[in-house]
């Protein structure tokens, strides 16, 4: 697989900026490779006419938006925003608000699939934020289910030190270190 393929599927993937130090790693390339690959992937998407750009902000690069689109980009997150949650979002949501903080590796292995799409939707939302590298609730959530602590949450002490969850999760992360 070629550099520029690799990169390209880190960025689409990603919920959040990457360092070019962060893209050199995950791709085994060094730097000024990398930031080769970047530039050209920047002309190419803005040349290209695509609904696709790739932002430097800082030093770290993610994929936006085309600016032009902007009027259907708004439409379509104000929709997403204030329509109903889907039984993943709920899912992956639930799972934030009792075990959080939790990474986005956790929250992978608990639900077995990927979560960047959801969790970008919920941070959108309001109804998550970032801290590090995990997710908690905000406080906008609990207000908004007229709760004023997550220990509040039904079941909550039973749920969240949820033994066969932690074996799980212990399990896995064993096994990422062996292999």
């Amino acid at each position: 697989m070629d550099l520029k393929s690799k990169i390209e599927s880190l960025l689409f993937i990603s919920g959040s900026p990457f360092s070019l130090e962060k893209i050199a790693k995950f791709v085994d390339a060094k730097k000024d490779e990398v930031e080769t690959v970047l530039k050209e992937l920047q002309e190419e998407y803005k040349t290209a006419g695509r609904g696709i750009h790739i932002a430097a902000i800082e030093g770290k690069y993610q994929m936006v938006t085309n600016p032009e689109n902007s009027k259907l980009v708004e439409g379509f997150l104000k929709e997403e925003v204030i329509g109903e949650l889907t039984r993943p979002q709920l899912e992956t949501l639930t799972i934030v608000a009792y075990r959080g903080p939790i990474s986005k590796i956790e929250l992978e292995q608990i639900r077995g699939v990927n979560c960047s799409l959801i969790l970008r939707n919920l941070l959108i939302r309001g109804l998550i934020e970032q801290k590090e590298d995990a997710y908690i609730i905000t406080h906008d959530f609990l207000k908004y289910i007229g709760l004023t602590d997550t220990k509040d949450l039904p079941d909550y002490e039973k749920l969240n030190k949820d033994q066969n969850l932690q074996d799980l999760l212990q399990r896995t992360k064993e096994e990422g270190k062996t292999s």
